[in-house]
């Protein structure tokens, strides 16, 4: 079924559901932002690009991926700024992409964007399905070799490093990359159920797959692949959040409670490692290595944990007794010195989903002695993604191509180096450094890409290319503010 059918059903319903029911000033222009936001997602495509390819800058690459394991793994994303592709964070990306949609679908549909925003997640699950087309014993974890590619400065489309497969098995497992794979598919098949009901079965009966292989077969991809995916995305908090995580996607999916066991079985050991560590800060952690907040908010929106929900909640409000996040002096969360806004954009979306929830169950949210009417965490999503539209000290907006000024040395290989179109001849491996040294603003605007951003606790941010922790865009960092864009132009005043 075309997209466009997909949203003549699925648009439709979502407009006549939606309600504006909190009054908030529009600061920025979220509907451009939102369509900035997927519009980037095409300028990390892998592949045979579709004719629908509106950043023309972009071309075909990496068309043999998957040849050296005998499978075909083209298409997907490139996660960031380099040429390789990891299905853990690739699958975090889609189950945040698809959350978003099923949460906050309708205003989308309002800013002329849910068509856009299916075809992104599609275009994720779509590989997600091939890297686990081996299933029972087989999931293809990443494709290329970090070391060689990192080694070069290099256009996806003139790529000749190794592209070699890696690959997790029944004896060298990988539960959190299987885990939130199954996860993605099973909030995925939500999205497609009612518009494409052949494609939601396959995603869901996938995602089943998946997780029985990651719960079976338990054991941490890192110890499986190794020097691979580490340091890249080592799994640091353990595989049992996405094990908890994916059951609690299927639960959803299934709208049962088929997987409940195994869920709790998972958020106890999460808790005993709690325990151990002394590590308080776990309940408001939301990332593609560690799912723990995130949990909570689904399960708490059928009545389960709804303690550690709220424990997320008051650890995030600026006025909470019992907040556990910091902030800059100009009001960003501040939460690590890798990719911050990557934490900011997480958490503002959990924010807005526990709040739709709470608000719709006539709630308040109890923060020690103090409680806190719903609206509370939407103010601080806003504050938030007003922040990283340009209400900040710096004045400057955090998203590529958003507003009169915002970031130009981008820590992205494709964006910073010729298009084919200018410069059709090949640019060898380290050839292409010159680009990345290079003091001028990057050759072709990543339109859309949410970078790094500030990244040690002031508002300060230095505009260099060679600082990726600051100026490298991701996947993940934009997943989530699709959700979050979409959500305030539904809620206007």
């Amino acid at each position: 079924m075309s997209m466009e059918r997909i949203c003549v059903v699925v648009c439709g319903v979502l407009l006549l559901m939606s309600t504006a029911s909190v009054g908030w000033e529009q600061k920025h222009d979220y509907k451009l932002a939102l369509s900035k936001s997927l519009l980037f997602f095409e300028g990390q495509r892998s592949g045979q690009l579709p004719s629908w390819q509106r950043m023309t800058w972009r071309k075909n690459s990496a068309l043999r991926d998957g040849q050296e394991g005998g499978v075909d793994l083209t298409e997907g994303y490139y996660d960031a700024g380099d040429n390789v592709k990891y299905s853990f964070p690739m699958a975090f990306t889609a189950t945040l992409l698809a959350w978003s949609i099923i949460e906050f679908g309708d205003g989308m549909a309002m800013g002329d964007e849910w068509i856009n925003a299916a075809e992104t997640l599609k275009w994720n699950t779509d590989f997600l399905l091939k890297a686990t087309a081996n299933l029972p014993n087989t999931v293809y974890a990443m494709v290329g070799n970090p070391y060689s590619d990192h080694n070069c400065w290099e256009r996806p489309e003139d790529m000749d490093t190794p592209r070699p497969v890696y690959a997790v098995n029944t004896t060298h497992p990988g539960s959190e990359v299987a885990g939130e794979i199954a996860a993605a598919l099973a909030a995925a098949s939500i999205v497609f159920k009612i518009a494409d009901p052949a494609y939601s079965w396959r995603l869901l009966s996938k995602a089943k797959e998946a997780y029985y292989f990651a719960n079976t077969y338990q054991g941490s991809y890192s110890d499986s692949i190794g020097d691979a995916v580490c340091p890249f995305y080592c799994d640091f908090s353990g595989y049992q959040d996405e094990l908890a995580w994916a059951g609690a996607w299927l639960n959803k999916a299934t709208d049962s409670q088929k997987y409940q066991k195994h869920v709790d079985a998972a958020i106890r050991k999460i808790k005993l490692m709690q325990e151990v560590t002394d590590y308080s800060s776990i309940d408001t952690e939301f990332s593609w290595d560690n799912k723990h907040a995130g949990i909570y908010v689904l399960l708490s929106q059928i009545g389960q944990y709804k303690k550690e929900a709220q424990t997320f909640a008051c650890g995030v409000l600026p006025e909470s007794p019992t907040r556990t996040i910091q902030y800059t002096p100009g009001g960003l969360l501040f939460k690590t010195e890798g990719c911050n806004n990557q934490a900011v954009g997480s958490l503002s979306l959990l924010a807005l989903i526990y709040a739709k929830h709470v608000r719709l169950a006539r709630q308040r949210i109890t923060c020690g002695n103090t409680k806190f009417p719903a609206w509370k965490l939407v103010e601080f999503a806003k504050n938030q993604a007003d922040y990283i539209l340009g209400t900040n000290p710096m004045g400057m907006s955090y998203m590529v191509g958003f507003g009169p000024k915002f970031p130009q040395h981008v820590h992205h290989r494709a964006s910073s180096l010729p298009s084919i179109d200018v410069h059709p001849s090949f640019i060898p491996c380290t050839d292409g450094f010159s680009y990345l040294d290079n003091p001028n603003p990057n050759l072709n605007e990543l339109t859309g890409a949410i970078i790094g951003g500030p990244n040690n606790g002031t508002d300060y941010f230095d505009d260099d290319r060679r600082r990726a922790a600051l100026t490298e865009p991701t996947t993940y960092v934009n997943a989530p503010f699709v959700g979050v864009f979409a959500y305030f132009i539904n809620h206007k005043k």
